[in-house]
């Protein structure tokens, strides 16, 4: 029995862009401000579970009758019909005064178990602990699992057993399986866990990176779990200091391992789900510097593993025998510059854990596999022996996400946009690649689309959403795309917003010289007038793992960008070769060894260009970013002082080598191997040319791009005597969003340095 994971995170929403000059608004008569941009907020369907057969799906609602709880409801796909599949009351432990509050849940194949996770606390990023309860439908029991010992908050990562009889959860790093009849005896399978060595869970840099999060497999038979098993001894620590959370500062430390530093060492087993000896895969080459980043079951006999090399250039794919640990390798992908392991947006399963794995079809004969190894990112279907590959979505096209692989009726559901990089559309194509891929959503309607598809492939929950409507959602019947019930409109704030002052929206092409063309979009300040020059800002993102660039709703920085809009500036953003638009391989790995340099350059070239229209004024040209966009903002004005007047980095890598191996090694190599290249495609290298106006904005709780790196450029702008603004957010994580009040201070405080500054 097949089981499935539920969280809050929902439905992932894939863009798409309008390539037209479209008025916002009509008839609209309100301005916004820093207080309002906040609360135009859509509504979402949240988490949905299709059931086994496909029949219907299970979704978390408020309770009418207990308030700040959720009932379990079902809808049918076909009619839409709504049953209440279990309601608050049912989840209120006996001796308790409210029910639990759920945050994931998951169900047994039968449907007869129930699962829910509560209680969380956030370890880092979204790795959480928190508590687990059974739900026995059959006998109305609702129990707490860990065993009496257990401390609050403390289980991660709970799944049933195929058969439905166990559950496996991780505890304190180490793994363990609870029957769920008769004694309801707990076996704990590894006993060697530590704050070092850590079993059925990863790392920082493994989750945040490739996308690792629980760390166990049960086999089909239930019979054995395979697991990762992370050792962390000899990696360097990070520690974050919290001054603000009590009367002595909170030293928060954690390993980390920085751009060519030493990393943890990975391996993979398997053992018996009754208890024993782990039977560790004999996997060849130095765990300290190869990634184990995939593992999952091919058969009850057979684990298939991926091995990707420290530069992260060769990916090989190899079986594990269960009974003697040997592995044969089956596959190998290699690439000049880096291979995707977990690509910017492929996902095979929406529901499942990892990306990247592969999905076997055929019963087991034959697996899909995602490649650029001809120039686009494709699909292929590979024998168990991989000794036939066969390309399955041939063109010059990328494969953006898989949505759906519904093996039993032979079909592969993937999004694409072949002409146009803004947009995102509903392809299937047959798993045997026979026939042409087959276009699902109607060449009339542009923006950008994503498909939570039914295990039968007959029915799909669709959202979608252009540059300026806001999303919807729907249950559409396929292969017609027909509207069966729409689910979620947000009628409500489509309305409010068209009755906001006018400010026309436009996607455009910008020539930059070579035979390149960057797309752009641009939103036009109210009563805009050609005869005007107008200031510009512009929006960045720049690396490999962010595009900006694409027609679907963008929410609050969309609401923000408008605010800035009818205030009289062209905000406009474009996307420079590097980012992960589907333009092919070429177009995205040109940045590679060139990170700030390839990326800046494009920027600072569509700037030159577009600086040269009527209704631009040259002389006010600013940038702005968060993250991966900070530091492409610390770039523009670094290295292109010229050009750029103001700047406002939030949140930025201003050295390359203070952020962590597996991103930054991806994309430049190793920094021992090429350490003037990393000088070259650092911000701080540059921090002297600085002409222009600076915000520089850190949360000091920053545990993914850490404050230290905001601290080095502010020492290296000291020392080269050149004045900039800095707000740093008291124990603030990447997100700064914490505590009442930091949203509207952050975009309060943006505001107010680009009125004063451009």
């Amino acid at each position: 029995m097949n089981t499935k994971k539920v969280s809050r995170r929902g439905i992932a929403v894939v863009p798409v862009f309008l390539l037209l000059v479209v008025p916002l608004f009509a008839q609209q008569t309100d301005l916004l401000t820093v207080d309002s941009i906040f609360t135009f907020r859509s509504r979402s369907l949240g988490p949905a579970w299709w059931q086994q057969d496909g029949s219907g799906y299970l979704a978390l609602e408020p309770s009418p009758t207990k308030r700040d709880f959720v009932d379990i409801v079902r809808y049918d796909a076909a009619n839409g019909q709504r049953s209440v599949k279990v309601s608050a009351e049912k989840l209120t432990p006996s001796g308790a005064n409210a029910p639990l509050l759920v945050e994931e849940f998951a169900l047994t194949g039968d449907e007869q178990k129930l699962l829910i996770f509560t209680n969380s606390q956030r370890l880092w990023r979204s790795n959480t602990r928190g508590d687990y309860w059974m739900l026995d439908f059959q006998t109305g029991t609702l129990r707490k699992l860990g065993g009496s010992d257990a401390k609050p908050s403390t289980l991660m990562f709970a799944k049933f057993s195929p058969d439905g009889q166990r559950v496996g959860y991780v505890r304190e790093n180490n793994v363990y399986v609870e029957h769920l009849f008769g004694d309801n005896k707990i076996t704990k399978l590894t006993t060697d866990g530590s704050r070092y060595l850590v079993n059925g869970t990863f790392d920082w840099v493994y989750e945040e990176e490739l996308f690792c999060r629980d760390g166990f497999r049960w086999s089909p038979d239930s019979k054995h779990i395979a697991y990762w098993q992370l050792n962390s001894e000899g990696v360097k620590e990070m520690r974050l200091i919290d001054n603000t959370s009590s009367l002595y500062p909170v030293i928060t430390a954690f390993p980390y391992p920085k751009a060519g530093e030493t990393n943890s060492a990975a391996r993979v087993g398997v053992i018996d789900a009754n208890g024993g000896p782990t039977r560790w895969f004999e996997v060849p080459g130095d765990p300290r510097n190869n990634y184990l980043p995939r593992m999952e079951w091919a058969g009850a006999d057979e684990v298939v593993i991926q091995q990707l090399n420290r530069r992260q250039d060769t990916n090989i794919v190899m079986l594990g025998d269960v009974r003697t640990g040997k592995t044969r390798p089956i596959l190998t992908e290699k690439d000049e510059a880096w291979v995707d392991v977990a690509w910017g947006d492929i996902d095979w399963d929406r529901t499942g854990i990892a990306r990247g794995d592969v999905e076997w079809v055929e019963n087991g004969k034959r697996f899909l596999w995602a490649s650029e190894r001809d120039g686009w990112r494709h699909i292929y279907s590979v024998s168990r022996d991989g000794r036939d590959v066969k390309l399955i979505t041939p063109g010059n096209y990328d494969v953006i996400t898989v949505e759906r692989v519904d093996a039993k009726n032979g079909y592969v559901y993937f999004l694409a946009s072949p002409d146009n990089a803004t947009r995102r559309y509903l392809y299937r194509v047959r798993v045997d690649g026979s026939g042409k891929e087959e276009r699902l959503t109607p060449a009339s309607s542009p923006g950008v689309h994503s498909y939570n598809v039914s295990p039968r492939g007959d029915f799909a929950i669709h959202v979608y959403s252009t540059f300026n409507t806001v999303p919807t959602t729907e249950m559409v019947r396929l292969p017609q795309h027909e509207v069966a019930r729409t689910l979620i409109d947000n009628r409500a704030v489509q309305e409010r917003l068209s009755k906001l002052k006018p400010t026309a929206t436009e996607f455009f092409k910008v020539d930059i010289g070579g035979g390149v063309q960057l797309d752009g979009w641009m939103i036009k300040p109210q009563d805009f007038d050609r005869q005007n020059k107008y200031p510009v800002l512009f929006h960045v993102y720049g690396e490999p793992w962010g595009q900006t660039v694409l027609d679907r709703w963008g929410g609050r920085d969309r609401m923000w960008h408008t605010m800035l809009a009818q205030q009289g500036y062209l905000v406009m953003s474009v996307d420079n070769r590097g980012t992960p638009a589907p333009r092919g391989r070429a177009w995205r790995k040109i940045i590679y060894r060139k990170m700030g340099i390839v990326n800046s350059g494009d920027q600072a070239a569509a700037a030159r260009a577009i600086a040269k229209w009527a209704f631009v004024d040259p002389a006010r040209i600013g940038i702005w970013g968060w993250s991966g966009g900070g530091s492409s903002t610390l770039n523009a004005l670094f290295r292109y002082p010229e050009v750029y007047k103001t700047g406002v980095s939030v949140a930025p890598v201003p050295d390359l080598r203070y952020y962590d191996t597996i991103y930054q090694e991806r994309y430049g190599g190793l920094p021992q191997d090429h350490p003037d290249e990393w000088t070259q495609s650092s911000p701080i290298t540059f921090a002297k040319q600085l002409q222009g106006n600076l915000l520089l904005i850190h949360g000091t709780g920053d545990d993914n791009v850490h404050y230290q790196g905001t601290e080095a450029l502010i020492n290296a702008m000291i020392a080269a005597n050149k004045q900039f603004s800095m707000m740093s957010y008291p124990n603030r994580s990447h997100g700064i969003f914490e505590g009442p009040g930091t949203q509207r201070h952050l975009f309060g405080l943006m505001t107010k340095y680009i009125t004063e500054r451009l």
